[in-house]
């Protein structure tokens, strides 16, 4: 997905086409994820949702090959790809977690790392490639990707702690209700309305910068090589400083990340540098996220919880591509990173409710 802006300005879409497009294929984490997570949460049937989802998706990227190339059509297909993206990606981590059980402290984060290890051989993978043949080939690419994961979906079962089907779900607004929760959630939003922009115009920033697509795929990686780290080592952090004090440094570091992005556009050593803050952006906010989830919400509302951290993530995400395709040419691509660093500032106001205590895991 890094060069799928790429493919949408090489078949003739404006930037702020690509910021309407890239928005769409994330704002049904307005609805969606709730529908997956009631949907879950009553059937007990997870594993069955991501298979359905991951054969919708291939035939998305099928039907690429069939629609008119025109913003309407493709618009559509962004559209459903994303509503059943949400079915695999928020039900996933929950049978992760449900699988895991008592372990899920100790080993989540060496079973998630290999999501990140994917992006990795998939960003190189892609990246060389697109060197040799057209970039107009990617949809081929994806649908490849997405068969094989279908396929492979069938070596995991349903967990068996999981709660079977619920007649009667448990209601979420008292959880929602709780300081922590409503901070978290906020916070969330800030942090992915900062990073839309490089979700959605990263390698296109890259590429007016003379990168290559070697050269872009490998900056991605360093990001997600960065995560994997986090992941391996956030026990050294959450261990050792309250919630409060690790989402400070998570919000002051994105916003670092992001002003040295449109900062320094052209140095290679800079960007490196910028993506190696992934590992707090992403990685140890995530990991701090899967525990609160885990712990305010009941067994029988992981899969809405879940559902609720992916909408947050659309909307942060969708109204900041929006914004930044709207501005790009208006105010640059330079400033548009820089604003985005800064918008950082504002999940502060929302720290205070968060644990100051530090939670030992186990």
């Amino acid at each position: 997905m890094p060069y799928w802006s790429l493919y949408l300005q090489d078949q003739g879409f404006n930037y702020q086409e690509i910021g309407i497009l890239s928005s769409i294929a994330i704002i049904t984490r307005f609805f969606a994820p709730f529908i997956w997570g009631w949907v879950a949460d009553k059937s007990g049937k997870r594993m069955l949702l991501v298979r359905i989802a991951t054969w919708m998706e291939a035939t998305i990227w099928f039907l690429i090959f069939v629609i008119p190339n025109n913003f309407q059509p493709i618009a559509l297909l962004m559209l459903i790809f994303s509503f059943f993206q949400n079915a695999i990606l928020a039900q996933f981590e929950g049978v992760t977690l449900f699988w895991l059980g008592d372990q899920r402290a100790e080993l989540y984060g060496k079973v998630r790392k290999w999501g990140s290890i994917g992006f990795i051989v998939g960003v190189f993978s892609i990246g060389a490639l697109l060197e040799i043949i057209p970039i107009s080939m990617l949809p081929i690419m994806l649908l490849c990707i997405a068969f094989t994961a279908f396929l492979w979906s069938f070596t995991v079962k349903e967990p068996d702690s999981a709660p079977s089907s619920q007649k009667i779900l448990e209601p979420l607004l008292p959880i929602l209700k709780r300081p922590i929760v409503a901070a978290f959630f906020i916070i969330e939003f800030t942090l992915l309305f900062a990073q839309a922009p490089f979700y959605s115009f990263y390698s296109n920033y890259l590429k007016q910068a003379h990168f290559s697509t070697i050269e872009i795929g490998f900056l991605w990686s360093v990001g997600v090589i960065a995560e994997i780290i986090m992941f391996a080592y956030a026990t050294f952090f959450l261990n050792r400083f309250s919630w409060r004090n690790l989402v400070i440094t998570c919000l002051l570091m994105t916003g670092l990340r992001f002003v040295l992005v449109g900062i320094f556009p052209q140095s290679f050593i800079m960007q490196f540098t910028a993506q190696t803050i992934h590992a707090f952006s992403f990685g140890l906010f995530h990991m701090i996220a899967m525990r609160i989830i885990f712990q305010n919400f009941s067994v029988g509302q992981q899969g809405r919880g879940q559902a609720l951290y992916s909408t947050m993530w659309g909307l942060g995400v969708a109204s900041g591509s929006i914004l930044a395709g709207h501005y790009w040419e208006v105010i640059s691509g330079q400033m548009v990173f820089i604003l985005a660093g800064l918008s950082t500032l504002f999940g502060l106001l929302f720290v205070y409710w968060l644990p100051n205590k530090v939670q030992k895991v186990s």
